[in-house]
């Protein structure tokens, strides 16, 4: 019988530890061109948005930068980002112990990065052999969260109902995007003093107490529980 819930993990942040890294490739890009920003910028206020709308919202406080600089700036950006993923990136603590215990479930990444990118990021953290092809990009897909079409696209592809999946995300732009595909959604805050679970988002501080969620809800989701 298939299992009753279709995991599918947010990668940076969620599954690996790249979100220094990205936020610090992002801030030398971006002052290259004239844009102030601080990697700290990126854990503050733009954790998990899409690049180019990070730099939209630069522009519009500090004026535009030649359009055609952002094509090759952005893919400098990302060359130097895959380099250092490949040798300094780090699972999240708990995030192998947790897959490792769910592993008899169907799991698959849904990412605003680039396809490329969640494959280094696995590959780099020893974790690509539970996901198989199961990688869902917002760059593939055309859509980025927070649209809920991202999810309803992973979900398709899965082939599970949005309400039998539970979409486990460390932003907020992501857990609004599953939740807006009417996706169940654990909501890892890390930053749980400076950063509100939205409502309707089951929240945890550690990846080590995913399984113990994820049991509660697949118990509460098989057969014999929707029966009585």
């Amino acid at each position: 019988m298939p299992r009753p819930l279709c995991l599918l993990f947010d990668c940076d942040g969620t599954l690996v530890d790249s979100e220094p890294l990205l936020a610090d490739e992002m801030a030398t890009a971006l002052n290259a061109v004239g844009l102030p920003f601080q990697a700290t910028d990126y854990v503050g206020e733009f954790r998990g948005a899409r690049f180019r709308r990070i730099v939209a919202e630069l522009e519009g406080r500090h004026g535009r930068v030649d359009p055609a600089a952002l094509e090759p700036l952005e893919r400098n950006m990302r060359a130097n980002l895959n380099r250092r993923l490949a040798t300094e990136l780090t699972p999240i603590e708990g995030a192998t112990e947790a897959l490792a215990a769910l592993s008899a479930f169907p799991m698959g990444v849904v990412s605003n990065g680039p396809e490329n990118k969640i494959r280094t990021s696995l590959v780099a953290t020893g974790l690509d052999t539970l996901f198989g092809d199961h990688l869902f990009s917002a760059y593939t897909a055309n859509c980025w969260k927070p649209d809920p079409c991202l999810y309803a696209h992973a979900a398709q592809q899965m082939g599970y109902p949005p309400q039998q999946c539970l979409a486990i995300e460390d932003s907020v732009v992501g857990v609004k995007a599953a939740l807006g595909a009417g996706m169940l959604v654990v909501h890892l805050n890390r930053y749980p003093d400076v950063e509100q679970t939205p409502e309707g988002a089951i929240m945890i501080t550690s990846m080590f107490q995913l399984p113990t969620v994820v049991s509660r809800l697949a118990r509460d989701l098989s057969p014999r529980a929707i029966a009585r």
